[in-house]
């Protein structure tokens, strides 16, 4: 097939043309990625990789959700623990007074002054459980609360944590002051006994606290291991490589240049026809 030479069509400008053109649209790809940072952006980049990214990335949302349950049974957690420990130094100075108060010897001036330590600590025990509530939940006051483990809701494996009454006269801290004084050697030798079992169930509902914190701990650690891996398989299936699309930008650039030349070149051949007519 001989080269046409005409002033309506030219082959070799054509050429060019498409050449040029499907380098920059590919100079405008490369350009995006290296832009937005992602080689699949939008579904038009890659329907099947961005339907997988994006459910990923729901799946990593949902899991965020979770995270943010976790922190605030934790935090309840840890608001009723050092509550409860406070408690605990509170019942061991009141069993110091109680065993102050059994001495018969003492005179009715020391065991006033004994009995309004003792009142006062009452009080501060009645006061540290009612301020021990987070976020609606007082686990000294018995309360329970649930927190999630997994983005599949409340029925999958949930941590439930069950509080313990800790106040005065209560299930823990069974020391009643209505019954329990230290008016006197005996009644303070009965109000001692009381107090000494209080602070056996206060340490044991502590321990109990302390392994409902410890077991929300460890949640968080794996799901923040998951989101990790998450966020990674998302990364890989997403994100552009930078170092990769730079390089290709300097490559696709110096085909535009190398285009842009052949095009100039092509279009300067109808001039050469006219040499026919010289």
């Amino acid at each position: 097939m001989s080269l046409l030479n005409s002033v309506n069509t030219n082959p070799g400008a054509l050429i060019a043309l498409n050449q040029l053109n499907a380098t920059n649209r590919e100079l405008i790809e490369t350009q995006n990625r290296i832009s937005t940072g992602f080689e699949v952006a939008t579904a038009r980049d890659n329907g099947a990789i961005f339907a997988i990214a994006q459910n990923q990335r729901s799946e990593l949302q949902a899991f965020n959700a979770v995270e943010r349950s976790l922190d605030r049974g934790l935090a309840t957690v840890d608001v009723a623990e050092a509550a409860g420990t406070e408690i605990a130094s509170l019942l061991s100075d009141l069993r110091e007074v109680a065993l102050e108060a059994t001495d018969a010897t003492i005179t009715a001036d020391a065991r006033d002054a004994l009995i309004g330590r003792f009142d006062a600590l009452v009080e501060q025990i009645t006061s540290f459980v009612a301020n021990a509530e987070f976020n609606g939940a007082n686990l000294l006051n018995g309360d329970t609360f649930t927190a999630l483990t997994n983005p599949g809701g409340p029925t999958v494996n949930p941590i439930t944590v069950t509080g313990a009454d800790f106040n005065v006269a209560g299930t823990v801290v069974t020391l009643d002051p209505a019954a329990d004084t230290i008016n006197d050697a005996t009644a303070a030798a009965t109000s001692l006994t009381a107090i000494e079992a209080s602070i056996v169930n206060v340490n044991a509902a502590l321990g109990d606290l302390g392994a409902a914190g410890s077991r929300i701990e460890r949640q968080i650690a794996f799901n923040e291991v998951v989101t990790a891996a998450l966020e990674r398989g998302i990364g890989s299936l997403v994100d552009a490589d930078l170092a990769q699309e730079s390089a290709r930008l300097t490559a696709l650039q110096t085909r535009q240049q190398l285009g842009i030349s052949a095009l100039s070149i092509a279009n300067t051949a109808p001039q050469a026809i006219l040499g026919f007519f010289g």
